[in-house]
């Protein structure tokens, strides 16, 4: 008979030697999470998880393992029902909740401000200073950023309130890009709800702008959150809408339109539609030559539209395809982007396991790991979590043994 070894081993390590003490240490630890109330496993119903058939929890057991073992049930096993999305929030424990309330504030400041004059070369200012911020996301993480930023944000709002005319529709502008890039630093923390919420902000702000880029560029914003909630259909909706209007849009929305709507369609298992959107996508990139301070990854990022089909082919389950794309990629990063070599690297070793090459992917993982744990990057961890999912085949070899000691401090309680 099979028998769920990948819930097995989350037991050992957490030294919990039989069923019967892992049914009695989870009940005692799901009574404390939630707050004494009725809470109970048998040790009838561990047993039954980790043989042939361990079915699904209810989403409360799945919050309680996920606290107890630092992994989410398809993390342990489980089978994965249509339509299951982990509780993303939960992955978010290391952005202070207490610094999210008041950021968010930020973005909700009630009533009317004292007026004063604003000048028009305010705008400019603020966007040299987004460019500098979109540097210093490289280097520093999304951790130490979100305050700053936000709290421009801020300043930007009240500005916004008293200026009057273009100067008020350029603040607007830079308003959303903004907002977009305090969402993507929610993102990159893992925190899905602060995500949402400020790519909401950046949709309300780039409409009242009335700038049909901008408006385009929310869309995909929106797209990227659901992206990583493994939402392919919402992604594609979201970025077909951005582009009813493309003969309106400067190429570059267009393109990242296009590469987003190209990882929706990995998601939906549509490597034929993946491959037609990233080449349409190729195609427009040497026409990108606005001015706009916001959405110039496909500028920055070294093989840009190379790391998109690398990444879709990855979930795609296209080993062979994904490392070679991701070997040729990775020869452009800088050493100095640690985080885009670590997310990056991270997915290379994900498509060694599917291409077969376990040794390969766990030499890769153990620099990974390293950047992990320096960058604090949620969306590193949730890639080295995906690598052991990958991993699994060898979990009782020696190369998953080593693989699962280099990886419990990064992924632990992710």
């Amino acid at each position: 008979m099979g028998r769920n070894d990948a819930l097995r081993a989350a037991r050992l390590r957490a030294g919990w030697r039989t069923v019967e003490a892992a049914a009695t240490a989870l009940s005692e630890h799901g009574q404390q999470l939630l707050e004494d109330r009725q809470f109970t496993v048998s040790a009838r119903t561990w047993r039954r998880w980790e043989g042939d058939r361990p079915g699904w929890p209810a989403e409360e057991t799945a919050i309680v393992l996920h606290d107890a073992l630092g992994r989410w049930p398809e993390d342990l096993g489980f089978t994965v029902p249509s339509g299951w999305i982990r509780p993303e929030h939960l992955e978010g424990a290391d952005v202070n909740r207490r610094a999210f309330v008041s950021v968010t504030a930020a973005a909700l400041v009630a009533g009317p401000v004292a007026p004063q004059h604003v000048d028009p070369a305010l705008i400019g200012y603020f966007q040299q200073q987004l460019e500098g911020h979109y540097r210093a996301d490289m280097f520093l993480g999304p951790h130490d950023l979100i305050g700053t930023v936000s709290a421009q944000y801020q300043l930007i709002d009240k500005l916004v309130r008293c200026a009057k005319g273009e100067t008020r529709r350029g603040l607007l502008r830079v308003g959303a890009a903004y907002a977009a890039l305090v969402g993507w630093l929610y993102q990159d923390a893992g925190d899905m709800d602060g995500a949402s919420f400020w790519r909401g902000v950046t949709q309300e702000i780039a409409m009242r702008s009335r700038d049909p880029h901008l408006i385009g560029y929310s869309l995909v914003n929106q797209a990227q959150v659901r992206t990583d909630l493994g939402d392919g259909h919402a992604v594609i909706d979201l970025c077909e809408a951005a582009l009813d209007d493309a003969d309106r849009l400067v190429p570059k929305v267009r393109i990242m339109a296009m590469q987003q709507q190209a990882h929706g369609a990995s998601l939906t298992g549509e490597r034929r539609s993946v491959d037609q959107l990233l080449d349409q996508a190729d195609r427009l990139l040497p026409q990108v030559d606005d001015d706009l301070p916001w959405g110039n990854a496909c500028r920055r990022t070294p093989g840009y539209l190379e790391v998109q089909r690398a990444t879709c082919y990855g979930r795609l389950g296209l080993g062979v395809e994904a490392g070679a794309l991701w070997s040729q990629v990775l020869t452009m990063v800088p050493e100095t982007a640690r985080r885009d070599r670590g997310v990056y690297m991270a997915r290379q070793a994900t498509a060694a396991a599917a291409a077969r090459e376990p040794d390969q992917a766990l030499e890769i993982a153990r620099t990974v790991a390293t950047i992990a744990t320096e960058t604090r990057s949620a969306r590193m961890r949730r890639e080295l979590t995906t690598l052991e999912r990958a991993m699994r085949p060898w979990h009782d070899a020696p190369v998953g043994r080593d693989l699962a000691e280099i990886l419990a401090p990064v992924t632990d309680g992710s």
